[in-house]
């Protein structure tokens, strides 16, 4: 999957300005793709100059005027074309603190409990965030309620994943800090 991809889809939830999206990818898209606002803008004059994406100038007073992006007739046939190919990748890790942990036995015991530590408050806060998007989304509905009347689900169902993966690290990391804690009891 490529970032124009992650975008596009970001985008079907109507206009936004590179700093919506950049802003938006972090309590939608980031669940499932990271960028910097740097690659992000660097994306959106790439779709823009291919026909993808459509912007309008906004003027504004006292700011910068701000450029807002829409899917073009091309981008919107680009989505149904990415989603209808067959080979989606299943999910590799590359994750640095899991490398850490692997060298824990000969490394900085610590520092690596320390840098679990750090992964566990941070996925506790994006699961919160998440928590509260979930609550916005549903406003009061049950969720079958709104599955069933909502315009789209993919966001929903985008979150969930999000949140199932969050749950997930609290998970392991709270096994993880337990685990070395009493180690160095042990061995200390």
């Amino acid at each position: 999957m490529a970032l124009r991809h992650a975008v596009m889809a970001a985008l079907l939830e109507g206009e936004a300005s590179g700093y919506d999206l950049s802003k938006g990818f972090d309590a939608s898209v980031a669940n499932f793709w990271m960028a910097t606002p740097q690659q992000l803008y660097r994306e959106l004059d790439r779709m823009e100059a291919a026909g993808l994406i459509s912007a309008r100038v906004v003027e504004q007073e006292k700011r910068p005027n701000k450029r807002l992006f829409s899917l073009t007739e091309a981008g919107l046939a680009a989505v149904r074309a990415y989603t209808a190919e067959n080979a989606s990748r299943p999910t590799t890790i590359r994750d640095e603190l899991l490398v850490k942990v692997q060298s824990v036995d000969a490394g900085d015991a610590g520092a690596v409990r320390a840098a679990v530590a750090e992964r566990l408050a941070w996925s506790r806060a994006k699961l919160a965030r998440y928590e509260r998007l979930r609550a916005k989304l549903l406003d009061g509905r049950t969720e079958d309620q709104h599955l069933a009347e909502a315009e789209r689900v993919g966001p929903y169902l985008t979150l969930l994943r999000g949140m199932a993966f969050e749950r997930e690290n609290i998970r392991w990391s709270e096994t993880t800090l337990r685990v070395l804690t009493a180690r160095t009891a042990s061995h200390g």
